[in-house]
């Protein structure tokens, strides 16, 4: 009888090779998959705290991963620069801890300025290896933008949506009326990625995907009324069109022109209550609306907050506490929210909306100085090799959504601040902005395309 001899060397099947070689940033995956369910409405106050959600539990899963991860491999997870960067926060946030109301504010707060400034940003940058990681992470934001967008236009058109002027219709998708921010942002991640990846990608099929996708990602963004949103993500697409090349930015921008001018001039789209809110934006003395006067109101009463205690603000945590003592009586009691399966009542207004001003009335100009000169050290760092990516090393794509992503997050930031179910992104934002801007892989393949 022949005995034939065993087969070895033989090719894994398909999904098993994938799952090699994309199994570490696997679990980010999964932590942007949760922000697909339907989770996190109401699971969070407004503000720099909260009872937290499955995504956050998850992303806590997912640091704990990263490091023991990086023990069994016996690795240097973060070079010098990188722990100088992440951990300017920490100190910050740990001094500021100490003027916190309660010990439970105190931990609670550094908790989740610590998840979302060091912990998965630190996690994010070590489990994206190479660029192919980093793209499916992107990937993974566009595919959650046009899941939560799709859901946020089909609120808009069957009248099931958060209450906006007295109707049913805004976008939230399934982040309910308590975080009415919530889908604007997940779509305008999507958006800032697939624009990048429509100017960056490495062949035609990708760019022209990419391009489907950010068309498709522009009408949810729209119904979801979120001002801020608007103002980040079209300064950003701008500036990355710019970046891709001023001849092609030329011919782009012109498309755009063209098409707003059909779409709002000659069909009409939009020119009702979308233009309302866009004009509110600057409507402060001349009959603004309430939710613009609260805004405003507040951040007053923030900065007379920091002016008392310039140097280590009032305390983790302490904004609604002080804010009643600061603010001036144009401050409503609370915004109403009411639609998407959620009845009407007063969400009470415990933060600024505004993250510059929140860590400077709640931590002082010691810690803001601290935590946003680690965003200006991304920045700088990501441009640098934006630069080069330029210039022709590789990596156009994933250079223009790393630095789109944290500007337009440093843009949102004057309008918003962590807070809600959707923070949870926020962190992974920074993550990818931390690997292009700090990651030896990232230098190493610039360099081998060169």
């Amino acid at each position: 009888m022949t005995v034939l001899p065993a087969v070895t060397g033989a090719p894994a099947p398909p999904f098993t090779g994938a799952l090699r070689r994309h199994g570490p940033v696997l679990p980010v995956l999964l932590l942007i998959a949760m922000l697909a369910l339907p989770l996190g409405a109401g699971a969070e106050q407004e503000g720099s705290g909260g009872t937290g959600s499955l995504a956050d539990a998850v992303s806590g899963l997912v640091v704990i991963f990263c490091a023991v991860r990086a023990v069994r491999h016996r690795q240097r997870p973060l070079t010098r620069t990188a722990l100088v960067v992440l951990g300017l926060p920490v100190v910050a946030v740990a001094v500021a801890a100490l003027g916190a109301g309660s010990v439970s504010d105190s931990l609670v707060g550094m908790a989740r300025y610590y998840q979302i400034l060091v912990l998965v940003p630190a996690a994010v940058l070590i489990l994206v290896r190479d660029r192919n990681d980093f793209r499916l992470v992107a990937w993974g934001l566009v595919a959650l933008g046009l899941w939560q967008g799709a859901l946020g236009v089909y609120q808009y058109l069957t009248g099931t949506g958060a209450s906006y002027a007295g109707e049913d219709i805004r976008a939230v998708g399934t982040f309910g009326a308590t975080d009415v921010m919530g889908m604007s942002t997940v779509v305008a991640y999507g958006l800032v990625c697939a624009v990048a990846l429509a100017l960056g990608g490495g062949t035609a099929r990708v760019r022209i995907g990419a391009l489907v996708c950010a068309a498709g990602l522009v009408v949810p963004l729209a119904l979801s009324f979120s001002r801020g949103a608007w103002i980040a993500t079209a300064v950003v697409c701008v500036a990355q069109i710019v970046c891709a090349g001023l001849r092609r930015a030329a011919r782009l921008l012109a498309i755009g022109v063209a098409a707003a001018v059909v779409l709002v001039g000659g069909l009409g789209v939009g020119t009702s209550m979308l233009q309302e809110r866009l004009s509110s934006i600057t409507q402060v003395t001349a009959a603004p609306d309430q939710s613009v006067t609260d805004r405003y109101t507040m951040w007053a009463a923030a900065i007379d907050m920091w002016e008392e205690h310039p140097a280590t603000g009032v305390g983790l945590k302490n904004f609604p506490a002080y804010r009643d003592s600061h603010a001036s009586l144009a401050l409503s009691a609370g915004s109403d929210v009411a639609g998407a399966g959620a009845s009407f009542r007063r969400q009470p207004l415990l933060s600024p909306h505004n993250m510059y001003l929140l860590v400077l009335s709640e931590q002082g100009l010691l810690s803001l100085c601290a935590i946003a000169g680690a965003w200006l050290a991304m920045l700088v760092l990501g441009v640098r090799r934006l630069a080069k990516a330029h210039r022709g090393t590789g990596g156009l794509d994933c250079a223009l959504i790393a630095c789109g992503l944290l500007v337009w997050q440093l843009i949102d930031f004057v309008y918003a601040d962590i807070g809600g179910p959707s923070t949870v992104l926020t962190s992974v934002v920074f993550g990818l902005a931390a690997w292009w801007a700090l990651a030896p892989a990232a230098e190493r393949e610039a360099a081998a395309g060169r």
